[in-house]
């Protein structure tokens, strides 16, 4: 009989765990709060790697991890930045900072192209229940841009 309490306890423990885990699982695929790799647009390969988090109040900003194939230069440094980040290195540099959830999207943000040292304005919107991310960088309005999907890692 005491076997049998243990076991069901157990069965227990390792159910309410699955349960948590699970959740874990889909509130991270509901947000793009996780790291992406991202996918060249103009060639369709993969270029880096970006960390985006949750500063605690909703707003999320990104960070390069790393960069990939030809971008994988650790003394690689945005030259062509006109801000505070003028020759900083790009691994590790913040280039996604402000997004805030707006509906099923995220806006109000701005993205920096590390290559030319450009601000542009930002959107992002999840895909394919959580594993792709839309991110367009836009001038003006949103029809003056171009986008990119990035896939979520594991």
């Amino acid at each position: 009989m005491t076997l049998s309490i243990g076991l069901r306890g157990a069965h227990l423990t390792l159910g309410a765990l699955c349960a948590t885990l699970a959740a874990s699982v889909f509130a991270q695929a509901a947000t793009p709060v996780g790291t992406w790799q991202t996918i060249d647009d103009q060639t369709g390969k993969p270029k880096g790697i970006i960390q985006i988090a949750d500063d605690g109040s909703g707003q999320l900003s990104g960070k390069v991890v790393r960069g990939i194939g030809e971008f994988d230069h650790p003394e690689r440094r945005c030259t062509a930045c006109t801000d505070e980040r003028k020759d900083q290195l790009v691994k590790g540099m913040t280039i996604i900072t402000g997004m805030r959830q707006d509906g099923d999207a995220w806006d109000g943000g701005q993205i920096l192209d590390p290559e030319n040292g450009k601000l542009y304005k930002c959107k992002m919107k999840l895909e394919d229940g959580g594993q792709k991310l839309v991110v367009r960088g836009y001038v003006g309005v949103s029809l003056l841009g171009r986008s990119q999907t990035w896939v979520r890692q594991q």
